[in-house]
């Protein structure tokens, strides 16, 4: 206040006090974490909208790494999704202007905006030198934690939950009761690139696998009420499926929160990559009359076994080494410390040192030059449209014609995507898929898109291939570590 009467007093042109002020508090607040943050009137209602289920965005959540926002995962369907956003592209500028320096909610501020506008922004992918444009349209975003649900084969569920919203509970369960109906006894839940969301809900959907007064996660802060541990408060619909969860690095927060425990309690085999490792506590305390906010950091989470979800910049980083079957796989560490070690409730080694590792590492597929291109701009998607739009009557099949072919590569080099022959002939297969997942979407929605897209996942088809032979939990960690599954009737 003394430094704000200065300025008004002696500084050159008249100042705007309230402008001085709220400029004040969000540099003190930037200088906390990325995560710690002065919301405006519009930032504060942008965060409820998000928390309620629905918002006019581009559908892409963000993080703040190497003083950039960067893209933990784009919600499905959204404009950022169909332009081909990825986990870890950094956003480097907004409609011209260098997000250098940019919290996560003056990115989120910039990025959304009412339906039908655009916006543009500057993308550079991980490892890249140079940086991309992609002109966006915002509409409305609706999130619905689970995209969709459905049987695989011989009776194992698939489940993805995109984000942890005010009724992802409820959205499970009903989801768990239709995979029921259908024929399932094993569910694979996928939680890759779930950003995370609401703490009650990851409770909530943790507990529909445990038993009734599990402990789920317990967050410590500096204040004694930050000092929190959280139950389930109900049996859970599932608690004896054998159960896979999916992860990777966009997994986060409320995500990690719910692999954390399930692996920590041995009620699921955890597969796939280390996850991003945002385990913070934000607590909004809203100001002026309910109309502006202080969003703060104010604990940690911990999961069972004690670990702290947390990674902060200068700590563990995911290794690309992890071994494929699972059995140390670790997190590896910039200053070559060794990751601490916890045990499960039935002894089972795991690690900290920020995020969840897998029980089971397996990388998903890197796209070769040509087909992270296509990608990258969304040209299955706009080809689909095209074909689609043009045969009103086109159908979905195991393969694609040579005619749609011919005109999918016409449609490439009309866009100048740079190509030759042997790399269409070489990268077919890949591109094949990606037009059949399109169609698919177009014609029969996200569900049978994803049908198409999980054929060549590796991480989908490790748990699979265990699932497949479990009959219980205990098969699940059995077969993961190359035991057989125990004789017995399917877990119902």
């Amino acid at each position: 206040m003394e430094v704000l009467n200065k300025v008004e007093q002696n500084y050159v042109d008249p100042i705007d006090p309230e402008r001085a002020i709220d400029g004040a508090i969000k540099g003190m607040l930037r200088d906390l974490d990325p995560y710690s943050q002065y919301l405006d009137a519009k930032a504060y209602s942008n965060l409820q909208s998000v928390t309620e289920g629905s918002f006019g965005g581009i559908g892409v959540e963000v993080s703040v790494r190497d003083h950039y926002p960067t893209v933990i995962s784009p919600i499905e369907g959204s404009p950022a999704w169909n332009a081909g956003l990825r986990s870890g592209d950094q956003i480097v500028k907004i409609d011209g202007r260098s997000s250098a320096g940019f919290t996560i909610d003056e990115a989120a501020t910039l990025l959304r905006g009412p339906e039908g506008t655009r916006v543009t922004i500057a993308v550079r992918g991980e490892g890249e030198a140079n940086e991309r444009e992609v002109t966006l349209e915002r509409k409305i975003i609706v999130t619905h934690s689970v995209r969709y649900a459905f049987v695989a084969r011989d009776g194992v569920g698939y489940l993805r939950l995109g984000n942890f919203s005010e009724k992802s509970g409820a959205e499970i369960r009903a989801a768990l009761e239709r995979l029921r109906h259908e024929g399932a006894h094993s569910l694979v839940l996928d939680l890759r690139q779930n950003p995370g969301g609401l703490l009650d809900q990851a409770v909530d959907v943790a507990g529909q696998f445990l038993p009734k007064g599990a402990l789920v996660v317990y967050t410590r802060g500096r204040a004694r009420p930050q000092d929190q541990r959280y139950y389930t408060t109900e049996p859970g619909a599932e608690s004896r499926w054998p159960l896979v969860l999916l992860v990777d690095e966009g997994s986060a927060s409320a995500s990690e929160i719910v692999a954390g425990a399930l692996q920590d309690l041995d009620r699921a085999l955890v597969v796939g990559h280390t996850t991003f490792g945002k385990g913070s506590v934000q607590s909004v305390y809203p100001l002026r009359g309910q109309t502006v906010a202080v969003k703060l950091t104010t604990a940690l989470y911990y999961t069972p076994s004690g670990r702290s979800i947390h990674r902060a910049a200068h700590d563990t980083v995911a290794s690309d080494d992890d071994s494929e079957d699972g059995t140390d796989a670790r997190p590896a560490q910039r200053d070559s410390t060794p990751a601490p070690r916890f045990r499960t409730a039935s002894g089972r080694k795991v690690f900290g040192g920020g995020g969840i590792t897998p029980d089971v590492a397996v990388l998903a597929d890197s796209l070769p030059p040509l087909t992270l291109a296509v990608e990258r701009k969304g040209l299955p998607f706009r080809f689909a449209n095209r074909w689609v739009n043009a045969r009103p009557d086109a159908a979905v099949s195991g393969s694609i014609p040579d005619e749609m072919w011919s005109e999918f590569t016409a449609f490439l080099a009309g866009e100048k995507v740079e190509t030759d022959a042997r790399r269409l002939v070489t990268e077919r297969p890949l591109l094949e898929r990606a037009l059949r997942r399109e169609l698919a979407r177009r014609i029969a929605g996200d569900a049978a898109a994803a049908r198409v897209g999980l054929e060549g996942d590796p991480v989908f088809a490790r748990a699979l291939e265990i699932l497949r032979r479990a009959r219980s939990t205990a098969d699940v960690f059995a077969l993961a570590r190359g035991e057989p599954a125990r004789p017995g009737a399917a877990a119902r």
